[in-house]
């Protein structure tokens, strides 16, 4: 894959169909520099359980999906019902181009008129990258938690990130 070259990329609800293109994407995209815990999906259905449809939209081009963004809740009390927590994921082949960028926009509006207020999300220290591109699309940085994760032997730091959609 060598990226978008005349065309668009269209931004959707997800279906239950895309749970294998995502478990693929999500094997290509999480590894020890960029997740405290790379993602093992035993089968489709413990896909969709984590990650289901409903809460989640998908970038797609030329008929393929190429990344998704999804939500959930970060606790389940109800004084913070207003939150929910992301996860993004852009297959490599098109990351760069301006599609994670696309999926967060479609993520903030869709949430929103669901009723949440804030999005919120959290980051390793060691991916510089994903902190740039968060900042970027608004998020600031709330709040660190320090050597939170041991990763390939060195202690990192989990920065949480934040923005009020309201």
């Amino acid at each position: 894959m060598n990226g978008i070259s005349g065309g668009s990329i269209t931004i959707r609800e997800s279906q239950v169909k895309d749970a294998k293109p995502l478990m693929r994407i999500d094997r290509l995209v999480w590894n020890s520099r960029n997740s405290p815990q790379i993602p093992v999906w035993k089968s489709r259905t413990h896909y969709l359980r984590n990650c289901p449809p409903e809460n989640q939209l998908v970038a797609e081009y030329g008929g393929e999906v190429i990344g998704c963004v999804g939500w959930r809740p970060p606790t389940m009390m109800y004084s913070n019902s207003h939150v929910a927590e992301l996860y993004i994921a852009v297959h490599p082949g098109y990351q760069s181009l301006g599609v994670g960028r696309k999926l967060m926009e479609a993520a903030k509006q869709y949430t929103l008129r669901r009723g949440i207020k804030k999005l919120r999300l959290r980051v390793l220290s060691t991916n510089d990258r994903a902190i740039g591109f968060y900042a970027r699309c608004g998020f600031a940085v709330e709040g660190r938690l320090e050597r939170e994760y041991q990763i390939d032997g060195k202690f990192v730091d989990d920065i949480l990130m934040g923005l009020w959609l309201l």
